[in-house]
């Protein structure tokens, strides 16, 4: 269980401080935006407020075993500023995730045979195929995908790069869709990319399984160019789904293609989805400028057809619009830190 994954967390604290191999630190980011919502809807009202934008700080601590291998861990807990509560911005009353920890686990790394961590944390299948469109500043991120982004949990291998290519095997024990029985089953992903002078592809499986035996395919490509970065996603999903009502039905796919031009210190976002059953047509613009090495300000416009990401002031999951959705203007910024306390 999670639980015991924040134990190993803390035990790995008592590891001794006198070795030079030891690092300790801290770090984290403060990020909140003030946004103008306006739902699709004359139901709901329009508004102003302050959403958080996914704070949090982490405790990391590495420790060299030998030459080839490292152990380490992190605990990073969620803070919502808007609301002023240790709790995830989206998932406020724990409805997708039965853990307040963003990500609890243990790592262990060999350059030669690769890296195996257990605990709560990014899944290979977001970070390999979501993540190439998925790179604006504000809360309205994460939602153009049919992926999850974090999961406990979870028992994750990553092949070392072997001339490009890296292989990702992932299982989140008990983290697919309910089963006939009501229990529910295992999420398994296999992610395969290949990386070449500033271009990469990958393809990816999610097993959900359940009773309605899920699967989402997805491929993307990310390429830079000067100061120009493209990313495209395809995703497609796989199940016994007939109503187009739901998440997930059979054959519903996500296309989005994201463009990206740096100049400076400044960076100018655009990004274009359909996600069939989740947010339909997605449209997002944005500007970024980087003020200092800690220090990002932005503003940018979101718009989706249904539900997904809009909810109301300050709300999450279960305040979101899903019928009709919305769009929203928002400027904010987010301040880095990191601190080595011991190394």
């Amino acid at each position: 269980m999670l639980k015991n994954h924040v134990t190993y967390v803390l035990f790995l604290l008592l590891l001794p401080m006198t070795s030079s191999a030891l690092e300790l630190r801290i770090f984290g980011t403060i990020g909140i935006q003030s946004e103008a919502v306006l739902p699709h809807s004359a139901a709901n009202n329009d508004y102003i407020a302050l959403r958080d934008i996914y704070t949090r700080v982490a405790l990391h601590v590495e420790q060299k075993l030998t030459n080839d291998l490292v152990i380490e861990s992190v605990l990073e807990m969620p803070f919502d500023t808007a609301n002023m509560k240790v709790q995830h911005v989206w998932d406020q009353k724990k409805d997708v995730t039965d853990t307040t920890q963003r990500i609890a686990k243990l790592k262990l790394t060999s350059k030669e045979y690769g890296s195996i961590w257990v605990g709560k944390g990014w899944v290979p299948y977001y970070n390999e195929i979501s993540a190439v469109v998925d790179r604006f500043s504000s809360f309205y991120v994460g939602y153009a995908t049919y992926s999850t982004l974090r999961e406990d949990e979870l028992l994750v291998y990553t092949s070392p790069d072997m001339r490009g290519w890296v292989l990702n095997l992932a299982r989140a024990r008990g983290n697919g869709d309910r089963e006939e029985n009501g229990s529910f089953d295992d999420r398994d992903q296999v992610t395969l990319s290949y990386s070449n002078q500033g271009t990469k592809l990958a393809i990816g499986v999610e097993d959900i399984g359940g009773i309605n035996d899920r699967k989402v395919l997805g491929v993307s490509l990310a390429k830079t160019i000067g100061s120009f970065y493209i990313g495209a996603k395809y995703e497609r999903n796989d199940s016994d789904i007939e109503n187009k009502n739901f998440l997930g039905y059979d054959n519903s796919i996500a296309k989005n293609l994201y463009l990206e031009y740096t100049m400076g210190q400044q960076k100018l976002k655009a990004h274009i989805a359909k996600v069939e059953g989740f947010g339909e047509s997605i449209f997002h613009l944005g500007y970024s400028y980087q003020l200092n090495e800690k220090t990002t300000l932005f503003a940018e416009y979101y718009r989706e057809q249904r539900g997904a990401a809009i909810a109301s002031a300050r709300g999450g999951f279960r305040e979101t619009y899903w019928d009709e959705g919305g769009k929203a203007f928002a400027v904010g910024f987010s301040y880095s830190f990191d601190v080595n306390l011991f190394n």
